[in-house]
């Protein structure tokens, strides 16, 4: 499924600009060392973090996009360095399970 497709499905608002990537699964959590660890190239990454540490995982692991949850947004510093590595942000007030549960019901896994 395509980020564009996704961010309608979830009214995911744009925190930077968009790269229409191809999402091949979704990856959960809040530890920089995991998402390391064991996410996957093409994955979606659902996260409350939004500091460059974040940012720097996602680029090495390949990630397609991140969902930043609960309203949280990254400062201009974060959003800058996602765009330079061409990783788009997207923000909402959900809950990460929130989002989870409705990431499955789009058909995401």
């Amino acid at each position: 499924m395509k980020l564009s497709v996704l961010a309608e499905k979830l009214a995911l608002k744009p925190v930077t600009a968009m790269y229409d990537k191809e999402i091949s699964g979704v990856y959960i959590s809040d530890m920089v060392s995991d998402v390391i660890a064991n996410a996957k190239p093409g994955d979606l990454l659902v996260t409350v973090q939004i500091h460059n540490n974040v940012i720097a995982a996602a680029n090495l692991v390949d990630i397609a996009g991140i969902v930043v949850t609960q309203g949280k947004l990254p400062s201009e510093d974060v959003r800058k360095m996602a765009e330079k590595a061409q990783i788009p942000i997207f923000s909402t007030d959900l809950s990460r399970w929130q989002v989870t549960t409705m990431l499955y019901e789009a058909g995401v896994r």
